[in-house]
């Protein structure tokens, strides 16, 4: 079998930054840049525009995140041979015989591989992927979280090569 590779996807990326785009003209919004803010009886105005904040800075980050992997030809996500390689986590390769268990974790339709290993500090991650480890352990039950949003391959795919190359031993 040939070593599967996911790549970004510019469409999906782009789809994806769209949707950031739209929750900070949102956020504009709610802070008053298109005019006369929404208001509500309910809460107070702060509490829409501190929303609007949260907004364009949450979505503002994740957008510029976006633009930065959209300009990115770098493989994301390897499986192969010698074990699995997960760009945002890390550039060295995760050996099968450190991978003790590899399960799924859904959530709203959204499937993430989830690798469970023999000695997790042997293989620190970093940037923002690794300061959520603890997030994502307390969530998926493991120790890295491979999620293929915005990539060129499907969750399907990336579990099919992985039952084909994990010994049956593991």
């Amino acid at each position: 079998m040939q070593e599967f590779v996911a790549y970004n996807s510019r469409w999906r990326l782009a789809a994806i930054f769209l949707i950031a785009a739209g929750f900070v003209a949102l956020g504009i919004w709610f802070v008053g840049g298109f005019g006369e803010a929404p208001s509500s009886t309910r809460r107070p105005a702060a509490y829409g525009i501190a929303i609007g904040w949260l907004c364009i800075l949450f979505f503002g980050l994740c957008g510029l995140a976006i633009v930065k992997k959209f300009f990115d030809d770098h493989p994301q996500l390897q499986i192969g041979p010698s074990g699995i390689r997960w760009c945002p986590w890390s550039d060295d390769i995760i050996p099968w015989s450190e991978i003790t268990d590899v399960t799924s974790w859904s959530y709203k339709g959204q499937n993430t591989i989830v690798l469970h290993l023999n000695e997790p500090s042997c293989f620190p991650g970093r940037g923002l992927t690794a300061k959520l480890r603890g997030a994502n352990r307390m969530l998926t039950g493991g120790d890295i979280a491979i999620s293929l949003t915005g990539t060129d391959r499907c969750y399907d795919e990336a579990m099919a090569a992985i039952a084909s190359y994990r010994s049956p031993k593991t």
